[in-house]
């Protein structure tokens, strides 16, 4: 019986790490995140950022990200823009409360990595690549959207920017 328990053990073993699989990394979103988006007027940040991140840059095809930001959260400095930027004009916080990015794939890049995705913003979704690092347990990013691709205030195109630049930090915790 005894002959029988070692071989056994073994083919066990050898049989439960063939279907081992490897997780990404779950993180938690830091409280001291920061999205800024700049373009000349206006500029400002978002709070609000929640969501579902999980990367490990040895596992990219099991990492994700599924983050959501609090429109109402808008803050350019000026109470008087903040309301205008939330009213249906703008970004219509009422009707679409949210921005949504969801990554589709995330890639290794020679200075960092890439997030591709669809970013859902006033009821009109756009794939995009957004470039990012990852160091020291923050991700870091940069990258522009034009808000006339998500119809934006259309009826004014030349009111206030078209083009902003998002400037992304997120520590994070397991």
């Amino acid at each position: 019986m005894k002959k029988l328990i070692y071989p056994l053990a073994a083919t066990l073993l050898i049989v439960a790490s063939a279907f081992t699989v490897k997780l990404a990394q779950d993180w938690k979103i830091g409280d001291n995140y920061s999205i800024k988006f700049s373009g000349g007027d206006p500029s400002g940040e978002f709070k609000g950022l929640k969501g579902v991140v999980k990367f490990d840059p040895n596992d990219l095809a099991g990492s994700k990200f599924d983050v959501t930001i609090d429109v109402a959260t808008i803050n350019t400095g000026n109470g008087m823009k903040n309301t205008h930027a939330k009213s249906a004009m703008w970004f219509d916080a009422e009707k679409y409360p949210v921005i949504k990015f969801t990554s589709s794939s995330i890639v290794k890049t020679a200075s960092g990595f890439e997030a591709k995705g669809t970013i859902d913003m006033h009821g009109v979704q756009k794939e995009v690549v957004i470039p990012f690092v990852f160091e020291a347990n923050t991700f870091k990013g940069s990258f522009e959207v034009n808000r006339m691709d998500y119809n934006i205030n259309t009826a004014e195109p030349n009111h206030g920017a078209q083009k902003f630049t998002l400037d992304i930090t997120v520590p994070v915790t397991n």
